[in-house]
């Protein structure tokens, strides 16, 4: 009776260990292999080598696992939360061009018409979180812009395009969001080839024009990017947009 007794205890545990999602929910998932990945694969300038993030796809996969498997809890704190769904826009979006790779530009992923945010790659309900089918627009929309109000993770989160901020080679972390989401920021606006500024004349990145809103909520445009620019701009300076660049920021 007792052998039989530890043999179900045995296979109690064993099934239990093979059916836990990866991770607990009430602390976020480990970044770790996604960290990794991201060190490994991703230059300081953001330029993504996707051939070798397809090299350790099962790796990557158990990451993005992990992340459908631990949706938010109550017990997590808002930068963790907003951590987590920062990490799933990026994994996942890196997870759509891997799936269709090589393209030149994530604009190539059909279906794709010539209508802004219509019928776009990002509109494709392609993975879960917890029991919701989900797609990139409304981690955007939804779960970060609209929850945490925090016009900075436009600097963190990546379209895979070369006018994007660039993909941050490590994972974001809820004790050290702020300082990253900072960082981001500043080297978005010093990236000349992202945007142009002096003093009297700006020529900005077209994330300034499509989401003017986030930025001016508490002061003007320009309050905002003088925290942030490598020059401190004047009170009304002339304001161009760039050209966006669709290219697949890869190396």
């Amino acid at each position: 009776m007792k052998k039989v007794f530890g043999i179900l205890i045995s296979v109690f545990f064993i099934s239990s260990c093979f059916s836990s999602p990866a991770g607990n929910s009430a602390h976020p998932p480990s970044n770790q292999i996604w960290d990794d990945l991201l060190y490994k694969y991703v230059t300081n300038e953001g330029l993504v080598n996707y051939k070798g993030i397809i090299s350790e796809k099962a790796s990557f996969e158990s990451y993005l696992n992990s992340l459908s498997n631990n949706p938010p809890s109550s017990t997590w704190t808002s930068k963790e939360k907003e951590a987590y769904w920062i990490n799933v826009y990026n994994a996942f979006t890196v997870k759509l061009i891997i799936d269709h790779y090589p393209v030149k530009s994530i604009k190539d992923i059909g279906p794709y018409i010539q209508i802004p945010f219509v019928n776009t790659p990002w509109q494709k309900e392609f993975f879960k979180i917890g029991e919701e089918d989900m797609k990139l627009d409304a981690v955007e929309h939804d779960k970060l812009r609209k929850q945490f109000n925090d016009p900075r993770v436009h600097f963190a989160i990546v379209c895979a395009s070369m006018s994007c901020p660039k993909l941050r080679n490590e994972a974001y972390e809820g004790s050290t969001l702020d300082a990253q989401l900072d960082d981001q920021a500043r080297a978005f606006l010093a990236a000349k080839s992202k945007n142009i500024i002096t003093p009297d004349k700006l020529q900005l990145s077209k994330i300034f024009s499509w989401y003017k809103g986030d930025f001016t909520k508490n002061g003007s445009l320009i309050d905002f990017l003088n925290k942030y620019a490598p020059v401190k701009i004047n009170t009304d300076p002339d304001i161009d947009y760039l050209d966006y660049n669709w290219n697949l920021n890869q190396q």
